[in-house]
């Protein structure tokens, strides 16, 4: 998939572990392993924004495109 999810990246930046991430979104572990992974087919607006908040970034800091 042409586009890459950067929130391992991110997170280390901010000394933060997945599961303070999840929590403080209020999603599960599971979902957010999933869109790290790159295996979601797709994200809400809510859900990059309440990333974005969490981790004080921008949408573009998360997601890259990236030609195959």
């Amino acid at each position: 998939m042409p586009i890459l999810i950067n929130l391992d990246r991110i997170l280390e930046e901010r000394n933060m572990k997945s599961y303070e991430l999840a929590e403080a979104i209020g999603i599960t572990n599971a979902n957010l392993s999933i869109l790290k992974t790159g295996k979601a087919k797709a994200v809400r607006f809510s859900t990059l924004e309440a990333i974005c908040k969490a981790l004080d970034c921008q949408p573009g800091d998360i997601l890259e495109y990236k030609e195959e």
